[in-house]
């Protein structure tokens, strides 16, 4: 029987983590055991405390341990890093905590170097690439002695012909050919060949020499005369293999690495031990060649990032529909240059036929190049922003020229990232660009069978198994439809999770107890599977699994299951139950164990509209950015609207690459970055606004929390200041900021917390030593309101917060809005920085509401149900319905069955992930999308409607 056959209670004792008295955060003296070496799953609804066990606990403390370890260095630091308020905990391995969040935001990271894969793909091609000259396509490799000899008896037997090799170099500034001449005959070597004629080394070449030598004394240009020393000279033949083998091998050894052979009545060979050809030298590769984060590989156009600014069209000509005459070329239709560019059109018009009064999208491309490439009479857009250049000194000129400029593919490298020189050296027929360029799932299988040749092969070894390894855990993790080219920052922070859990597959650790954070986030529930087979292999490595999720098909596929609750923030904090999967389903207390036995479902939380009928709709037609394929998107209005699909199939790339800054642009006249290409888009004129709610962080500043990006914060900072004892201390409301010198802590400037730089491994975030984390100095907190100073109520979670400022109406509204977005767990002065994606999702819906009622706004979501339980889902489709109801659209990316289900229509893109993805297979009711065959999406929303009676 293994190891997780055998009965938690036949375990030892010293088999399991046990945890006790933990009252970190909302923990209320939480004590429980948990066995090692198995799968366990730590649920709840939101707020009750999940990631306060699982990471701010038993992380937090593995973390401490581990640091304890270290050097006398890092062991300074130590008094300085805040212990888990916890009484005690055993059993405890080294921990590794994977979080969903992507915390990339350069543009140096791609999904390669994530993985480490491109490291060893850098060292494969370093080892077993071939350089293929640019000029003729030929492969460039190393001469040798038996290939120089084999070329020859098959190419020219029985011909008679001269080995050469070149004289080597002056050894001394003031030495000339002839010295060097004289040296080599002092060694045996009695004969040069000159302009293809032999002659013996002696006064009479020594003279001719002098002859050809320049005026003035200079030393003779060694391309004036082409003089070769003769090593032998021989017939070439079968017979004469051995002579003409250590023939070859002195000139090589002689010439420095080169010999060359001179047929008679015939051609001059050369065979070099150097990297030559077409007149080239190659330097031989090595990794750092493919690295674009080294100025030895990386593209000097670009730096290594595979883009440059560039003028966008696009930015310059925002509106197509518009003429010339109508401001068509934005920059010129600002104050400053209005009148003199209006002056040159006309002026280019009437003698140049520029035709003013077409639309920008209907001229001609010669009328077009004449506008952006000018004219004798107009100064067109690129001579004007190179003349705006020379002023690059004033900041308003920097802004004006970037305003225009987008990041667009490297002309120089393709958006290789790299010089042409790693470019020319290819693996099996492919460069490294182009290998990075495939998706996962077709790199897998070139790299099953790649064709290389047996030396290759033999060079690459256990390199090319890595690849193949890390290749199968990208794939198995669900990725197959990423790219290694691919930029991390642009990963969601469940993709970038998952590409962190099948690196810890390939490090193949043992005895070590992994932390994840919902590893489902943005996984079609086709997949899960897939990441349920690489959880459990983890596990029978030898290693303790912790996960904190919601999803009902990783709960059931659990060892053990932790639920805390029985609600959030106050409310929560207490385990309601923890023991095996099987005896989950009989706990009465259980929340969870209702919904996932049935017992309890999803509430849509209001009836389906007629969707798709004779009601306003949003078109967008021929979207075809990354792997769209010409996708026509129809929107209907005033609807709440799920876009679905597997991984990768291109639901961000529609709405949130596409749509959301395609409508921004024309909506709000702003420029939110690229827009994927697209043909048209109709019926925007019943949209008055559009806004991307993402997962995407608030803000970095630890001074910015929920109470401030509602703008709540200054009633409270009013409230404290209208108090007896601060006007007697003379305090005004600017006292209770911790934005602004005065009453904050100026030690940390208000923020409660100091980085401490560890240069041995990522910087320490300690609370501040001086105000204690409070934020403020203590003569601040003399002011009381109702019995608590400004620390204490900024402490408060939201549902705490309402009842203390029940008499406040305008701050009350606000934190009734927190509630009703399931924040009520949240402390109101808690940093937006320590929020994850779906609770800063949760805030930015809140911030919409509390700001004023929205009406005919388009609101896109991407999977706003990160992070919820099952009773947390109805609470989200409650404030949806809310939204749609005040006259809003909604539409929301989503996996989560429970939200489509709910929706009043489904647009359903696959048919699969990547080239294979990027097409509408079902759009409808949730019951239409169920009854199409081809939708993946569809057979789990069937299951799930037929669940649900």
């Amino acid at each position: 029987m293994s190891k997780r056959d055998s009965p938690p209670d036949a375990r030892p004792f010293m088999e399991d983590i046990l945890v006790e008295g933990a009252r970190e955060h909302n923990l209320k003296d939480v004590s429980l055991r948990l066995p090692r070496e198995r799968f366990i799953v730590v649920t709840g609804p939101s707020g009750s405390g999940k990631s306060s066990l699982a990471f701010d606990t038993i992380y937090a403390e593995g973390h401490r341990r581990y640091v304890e370890s270290l050097s006398t260095y890092a062991r300074q630091f130590l008094e300085r890093v805040d212990k888990p308020d916890v009484d005690r905990v055993e059993g405890i391995s080294p921990a590794i905590a994977i979080e969903q969040y992507n915390p990339v935001n350069h543009s140096r990271s791609t999904v390669g170097t994530a993985s480490e894969i491109y490291d060893y793909l850098r060292l494969l091609f370093a080892r077993a690439g071939k350089i293929h000259c640019p000029d003729c396509g030929g492969e460039v490799a190393p001469a040798t002695v038996d290939g120089a000899a084999a070329l020859l008896l098959d190419a020219y037997p029985d011909a008679r012909g001269f080995i050469l090799f070149p004289p080597p170099p002056e050894e001394d500034e003031g030495e000339g050919p002839e010295e060097t001449l004289r040296g080599l005959m002092a060694r045996g070597f009695v004969r040069a060949m000159v302009e293809d004629e032999a002659l013996r080394i002696g006064p009479a070449l020594f003279e001719r020499l002098r002859k050809e030598a320049p005026p003035g004394g200079e030393k003779p240009a060694r391309e004036r005369l082409s003089i070769r020393v003769v090593a032998d000279r021989l017939k070439i033949s079968a017979r004469n293999r051995a002579r003409l083998g250590e023939s070859l091998e002195t000139a090589f050894r002689e010439g420095g690495g080169v010999a060359e052979v001179r047929i008679v009545d015939g051609p001059r060979l050369r065979f070099s031990r150097n990297l030559e050809c077409c007149g080239r030298t190659f330097e031989p590769p090595v990794p750092h060649t493919f690295s674009f984060n080294n100025p030895n590989g990386a593209c000097p156009e670009c730096g290594g990032f595979g883009s440059a600014l560039r003028f966008d069209e696009a930015l310059i000509v925002p509106d197509p529909r518009k003429t010339l005459a109508q401001g068509a070329v934005e920059p010129w239709t600002r104050p400053r240059y209005r009148r003199h560019f209006g002056a040159q059109l006309q002026e280019a018009a009437e003698s140049e036929g520029l035709d003013i009064h077409v639309p920008w999208e209907k001229m001609s491309r010669r009328q077009k190049k004449m506008v952006f490439e000018g004219t004798e009479k107009l100064l067109g857009v690129y001579p004007f922003f190179e003349r705006l250049k020379r002023r690059k000194y004033k900041v308003w000129v920097r802004v004006l020229i970037r305003r225009y400029q987008s990041r667009q593919k490297c002309p120089a490298c393709g958006g290789a990232r790299l010089r042409p020189e790693a470019q020319w050296i290819k693996l099996g027929g492919r460069g490294i660009a182009e290998l990075c360029a495939m998706p996962v799932k077709d790199l897998r299988e070139h790299f099953r069978a790649p064709p290389l040749t047996p030396e290759q092969e033999a060079r690459a070894g256990d390199v090319l198994r890595q690849v193949r390894e890390r290749l199968d855990f990208l794939h198995e993790a669900g990725l197959e439809y990423l790219t290694l080219d691919r930029e991390t920052r642009t990963l969601s922070g469940g993709e970038h999770q998952r590409i962190n859990l099948a690196n810890q597959l390939g490090a193949r650790l043992a005895g070590t107890l992994y932390i994840l954070d919902e590893p489902t986030i943005g996984l079609h529930p086709r997949d899960n599977a897939r990441l349920t087979g690489i959880l459990k292999d983890l596990v029978e490595r030898g290693n303790t699994l912790l996960v904190v999720e919601h999803d009902r098909d990783l709960i059931n596929e659990a060892d053990h299951v932790v639920d805390l609750g029985p609600g959030a923030g106050e409310r929560g904090g207490e385990v309601v139950f923890s023991g095996p999967r099987e005896a989950l389903d009989g706990c009465a207390k259980s929340a969870t164990a209702k919904f996932l036995s049935g017992e309890r479902r999803v509430s849509p939380g209001k009836a389906r509209g007629k969707a798709g009928g004779d009601g306003a709709r949003l078109t967008l037609t021929g979207a075809r950015a990354n792997n769209l394929k010409g996708v026509n998107l129809r929107l209907p209005l005033g609807r709440l609207v799920a876009v679905t699909g597997v991984s990768g199939s291109g639901k961000s790339t529609l709405i949130r690459d596409t749509l959301y800054p395609a409508l921004a642009r024309i909506l709000h006249e702003e420029a939110k970055g690229p827009i994927g290409r697209f043909g048209r888009i109709e019926g925007f004129e019943a949209v008055a606004s559009v806004a991307l709610l993402d997962q995407s962080p608030i803000g970095k500043s630890p001074r910015s929390n929920p109470v401030t990006y509602l703008k709540g914060y200054d009633a409270i900072r009013r409230l404290f200041a209208d108090t007896p004892r601060a006007r007697s201390m003379g305090f005004g409301p600017g006292h209770f900021s911790f934005n602004a010198p005065g009453g904050r802590c100026e030690s940390c400037a208000g923020s409660g917390i100091r980085k401490i730089e560890m240069h041995f491994m990522a910087d320490l975030f300690i609370r501040c030593p001086d105000c204690e984390g409070r934020r403020f100095k203590p003569r601040t907190m003399e002011v009381e309101y109702k019995g608590k100073n400004i620390h204490e109520v900024l402490n408060l979670t939201v549902d705490e917060a309402a009842l203390f400022f029940d008499h406040a109406p305008s701050l009350l509204n606000k934190l009734l809005v927190l509630r009703e977005v399931g924040l009520n767990y949240l402390r109101i002065g808690q940093p937006v920085s320590t929020l994850s994606g779906g609770e800063a999702q949760r805030l930015k819906i809140a911030g919409q509401l509390a700001a004023r009622p929205p009406r005919n706004v388009m609101y896109l979501m991407d999977e706003p149900t990160t992070g919820l339980h099952f009773q947390d889902v109805e609470r989200l489709l409650s404030v949806l319905a809310r939204l749609v109801g005040l006259g809003n659209s909604v539409v929301v990316v989503e996996h989560n069955l429970d939200v489509i289900r709910a929706a009043d229509w489904v647009i359903d893109l696959g048919p699969e992930g990547g080239e294979a993805g990027g097409r509408i297979v079902a759009e409808g009711t949730p019951g239409e999308v169920a009854r199409t065959p081809r939708s993946h999406t569809g057979a789990f929303l069937k299951a799930c409607l037929d669940g649900a009676g």
